[in-house]
This record gives C-alpha cells, sequence and structure tokens, in this order.
C-alpha cells in the first residue's frame, strides 16, 4: 500500500512538471466575419436571395388572385340577383386559394431553411477546416469563436488574418 502510494505521488509530480513545462496556446477568431468575407458565401447568399426571390413572386402572384377572387366573391355577393350556388362556388374558390397560400407559406420557409443549409454548409465546413489547419499549425489547443467570449487575453493568437490568408481571402 506504501509502494502503491509512492508510486502515485510520483507520478502526480511528473505529471504537474510536465505540465508547467509545457506552454498551452489559444487562439480566437470571429468566424461569422471570416465567413462573410469568403467569395464562396457571397456566391451562397446570392443563390439564397435569388430562391427566397422567387418564393416571394409565386407568394404574391398567389396573393394577387387571392385578392381578385376575394373582389368577384363581394361583388357577386352583394348583387340583388345573385344565384346562391355561384356565390357558395366562389366562396369555396376563395377559401381553397387562402388554404394554398397557407400550406405554401410554410412549405416556403421550411424549402428556404434547406436551401440554406445546402448552400451554407461546403462555406462553414471549408471554414471550420481552415481554422483547424491554422490551429494546428500554431500549435494551439483551443480556438475560440470571439463573439462568445467576455474576455480574451493579448496572449491568445487572433487567427482572422491567418485563416483568411490561408482560404486565400486579401483584405
Amino acid at each position: 500500500m506504501r509502494n502503491f502510494l509512492k508510486v502515485i505521488v510520483f507520478c502526480s509530480v511528473l505529471f504537474a512538471g510536465s505540465l508547467s513545462a509545457q506552454t498551452l496556446k489559444f487562439g480566437h477568431i470571429d468566424s461569422q466575419q471570416t465567413m462573410q468575407a469568403m467569395p464562396e458565401f457571397k456566391v451562397a447568399v446570392a443563390a439564397l436571395e435569388k430562391f427566397q426571390a422567387d418564393l416571394e413572386s409565386k407568394l404574391g402572384s398567389m396573393q394577387k388572385e387571392y385578392q381578385d377572387k376575394g373582389k368577384e366573391y363581394v361583388a357577386l355577393a352583394q348583387a340583388k340577383d345573385a344565384n346562391e350556388a355561384l356565390v357558395k362556388a366562389k366562396q369555396d374558390e376563395v377559401q381553397s386559394i387562402q388554404e394554398r397560400i397557407q400550406t405554401f407559406q410554410q412549405t416556403a420557409q421550411e424549402s428556404l431553411q434547406k436551401e440554406q443549409a445546402k448552400q451554407l454548409q461546403p462555406v462553414q465546413e471549408k471554414l471550420r477546416k481552415a481554422i483547424g489547419d491554422v490551429g494546428k499549425e500554431q500549435g494551439l489547443v483551443y480556438v475560440f469563436e470571439v463573439n462568445g467570449l467576455l474576455y480574451y487575453s493579448e496572449q491568445s493568437v487572433d487567427l482572422s488574418s491567418l485563416v483568411k490568408s490561408k482560404l486565400g481571402i486579401v483584405k
């Protein structure tokens, strides 16, 4: 038992000594700012904006159809010699368009989120790889996102310019 304790104490002293001999290096980066500087990000944003504009255009035409059919319904319903069957059919048509609009809005939101993931995932992966590569090259133990930090010292390496250089981004 005594020998066992001696071994543990000895290993602890060695471990503590080896830790104090090492210098732990940390880095930080504003990944959002760096990603926004990437040409791939700008291409992805342009594709997303076009995708969103197409969805908004389709929604606009559906809303115009809804307004037009709504006006027809109101005019028909207010007519003195209105046929109840025609009024009911027009009302059903307007409600159907309204339901299609609601379904389209939900589907469009989901589609936009999927498209955003599809467009931005390769950009984010490229950025993560570059950050990892620079971190390894610099011998860093951790790389922190600067936006989540409340404080970082001057000893923490700012990787922004190194990562931008790795990505081929010129200021």
